[in-house]
């Protein structure tokens, strides 16, 4: 009985102390992070799907306060909210916190990809990627970009009394990217990398398990079958540069290449364009075709604001003769419809939220994180903020007429800081050209009333948002 006793005693601190972490275990104590809680990623991808994510969020938040730490897709992982998480997360030291994606997201888009880059070599690859995506090297492509949109809609909308308005965008955004930023023209070509890419894309946020016959494995072997394909059109285009019969800035891969240092070498290697390649399809597909997609959702939806873009858009029309190409002096002139644009993303983000990872052990806001954790963050929980943007939920363009007044690292639809999308003015023009075809060619009314989507990850509006369309008598 004694022996039992001193047992007993022995154990019950300890068994206390189980019970107490085991009732905290989500919670940060001070100056520790504990053990983390492991099958978490399923909850979050069910939340994402259901579009109850930030209700998923909201709900630690109220429980464990701006910092709390889980596990996601294998890794423990600590969730930070709010702007100053935002700037420490974007500012934060390259030395310290590297702008990694969890592993099973590595293996589709390469390990040497820009979000896998730190310090000097993600400013080299950015510096690249920059120079052709910079506002004055897209003014010369706004008429080869406004010639995509114009073939699209002649094939896929005119003639038409009812079309699906996402997957036509993911066709049209898809179609530009391969033109201006691969040099990669309509043809059975382009139709296979359509085809692998979308495999791709399908399993990249689906549940790490690579067995035979899952998404994952699908997505995998079409990623690579995607950077084979891209590895031979860098092969082609190397050639037509050595033979002097290619333009050095004619798309991004000839740019790419293109770039010398001071003794005349490439800048950036073949590895380097092809998983960079494979960003900017990512980025430049899903983004760009999500925001024209809810925008069409939105003016079929808000009467006023409709009005508003239309007449902005026809002010710009009726200076143009029938056939015109749009400029890029028609785009400044798009003011408040990028307004609208910028308030969609707002309200409805297509990135839900990004990773980081910790190099070293670091501390942030008095909690110890230790090296090799991820670090998570949502974009819209800024953006929803009523403290920030008084009354989020309503649809407000005027919010951005002074920028300057929103707080900074608070509206993060594209990044922040000096890793802030590269793509940014690429993803305005393309949207901005695509509304003004949209609404001074066609009239369309919404084929489902329902108003509700889901992420997967990007969000999906219900059906891909069925449309009933009517052709104007214009241009």
């Amino acid at each position: 009985m004694s022996t039992l006793l001193i047992s007993f005693l022995l154990f019950f601190p300890i068994f206390l102390l189980l019970v107490r972490k085991k009732r905290s275990s989500n919670r940060l104590p001070p100056g520790s992070l504990g053990v983390p809680i492991i099958g978490q990623s399923l909850g979050l991808l069910r939340a994402m799907k259901a579009n109850t994510a930030e209700k998923w969020i909201k709900q630690r938040i109220r429980k464990y306060g701006p910092i709390s730490k889980l596990s996601l897709f294998g890794k423990p992982t600590v969730f930070v909210y709010g702007p100053a998480a935002n700037k420490f997360v974007f500012n934060g030291d390259s030395s310290t916190i590297a702008n990694q994606q969890p592993k099973s997201i590595r293996m589709i888009l390469g390990d040497r990809c820009l979000l896998e880059l730190s310090g000097q070599d993600h400013k080299r690859v950015r510096d690249a990627l920059v120079s052709f995506l910079k506002p004055e090297s897209l003014k010369k492509y706004v008429e080869k970009i406004d010639g995509e949109i114009r073939e699209h809609l002649k094939l896929h909308w005119h003639g038409k009394e009812q079309i699906t308005v996402l997957p036509l965008m993911k066709t049209l955004t898809f179609n530009i990217i391969c033109s201006l930023l691969f040099g990669l023209e309509r043809g059975p070509k382009r139709d296979q990398f359509v085809s692998n890419f979308e495999t791709m894309i399908a399993g990249m946020w689906s549940v790490p398990v690579n067995l035979p016959f899952t998404r994952y494995n699908g997505s995998l072997k079409a990623s690579a079958r995607v950077q084979n394909m891209v590895k031979d059109l860098i092969q082609e285009k190397r050639k037509k540069l050595e033979q002097k019969t290619a333009s050095p800035h004619q798309d991004l891969i000839t740019c790419l290449l293109s770039i010398r240092d001071e003794n005349g070498q490439e800048v950036i290697t073949e590895k380097e364009i092809v998983h960079n390649v494979m960003l900017v399809m990512v980025a430049g597909h899903d983004t760009s075709s999500v925001l024209i997609t809810f925008l069409v959702r939105l003016l079929a939806n808000d009467p006023a604001v409709y009005a508003a873009v239309l007449q902005e858009q026809e002010e710009i029309a009726k200076d143009k003769s029938m056939g015109e190409f749009l400029t890029w002096e028609d785009l400044t002139k798009m003011k408040y419809t990028w307004r609208v644009a910028m308030e969609t993303l707002r309200m409805i983000p297509p990135v839900f939220g990004g990773f980081r990872n910790t190099l070293k052990d670091i501390e942030y806001d008095g909690y110890h994180i230790p090296k090799g954790w991820q670090i998570f963050w949502v974009t819209s929980m800024t953006h929803m903020d009523n403290t920030i943007f008084p009354e989020p939920s309503k649809f407000d363009p005027s919010r951005f007429e002074n920028q300057s007044s929103i707080p900074p690292y608070c509206y993060l639809p594209f990044g922040a800081g000096y890793r802030i999308c590269p793509g940014y003015e690429f993803a305005r023009i393309e949207t901005l050209l695509v509304i003004h075809r949209l609404v001074t060619q066609f009239t369309w009314k919404l084929q489902c009333s329902d108003n509700v989507f889901s992420r997967d990850p990007m969000p999906v509006p219900t059906k891909g948002l069925p449309i009933q369309i009517v052709p104007k008598n214009l241009q």
